[in-house]
């Protein structure tokens, strides 16, 4: 059994569950989200009348025995309840002379040092604001599409280890190298 997916996901109030033919959807004040359960997993609500009514929601093993995606399920219904209530966001940061950023509509436009500036069409569901022109932050209410859309963001100009010049998360820590050194 999986300790993760025995643990119970705790649905706030003003969030609706449903678990229609095999997925399971999450409605909350900031979207819709949906996920595939596998087959083999069963949703089952509960209401904890001790703790003022407050509802979780539990996926246990069906009679297939198919314990393995247990956790896998368990943590995709757990990212939507998340979605539905706060969202998520990543914060990315650019280091380097004129390397800037800058958004028009749906379209964030990126100088990083090449010869010509770089196009970023945002999947729907993701926003980003630039702050500063150094500072994106990607939110949205999918996690994977955030998640996503800002690694795509950080491969326009991955770090470089000698000058740590490109895009970088806020807070990575990078490995800085030494350059050659000269002969004496």
């Amino acid at each position: 059994m999986s300790r993760i997916g025995n643990k119970p996901i705790e649905v706030p109030a003003g969030v609706e569950v449903r678990l229609d033919s095999g997925r399971l959807a999450v409605r909350g004040p900031k979207g819709e989200l949906g996920v595939d359960v596998p087959p083999g997993i069963e949703a089952v609500p509960r209401r904890i009348a001790a703790e003022g009514g407050s509802r979780t929601l539990s996926l246990r093993c069906g009679p297939a025995g198919r314990g393995a995606f247990q956790g896998l399920a368990r943590a995709l219904a757990a990212n939507c309840v998340t979605g539905v209530t706060k969202g998520f966001s990543k914060r990315l940061e650019i280091v380097g002379v004129g390397y800037r950023a800058h958004k028009v509509g749906r379209v964030l436009i990126f100088q990083l040092g090449y010869s010509h500036p770089i196009e970023l069409m945002l999947p729907d569901g993701v926003d980003a604001v630039v702050e500063n022109r150094t500072r994106i932050t990607v939110t949205g209410i999918d996690k994977q599409a955030v998640g996503q859309t800002a690694a795509d963001i950080r491969a326009l100009r991955k770090p470089d280890p000698y000058k740590q010049k490109g895009v970088r998360y806020v807070g990575e820590r990078l490995r800085s190298k030494e350059g050659k050194s000269g002969v004496s």
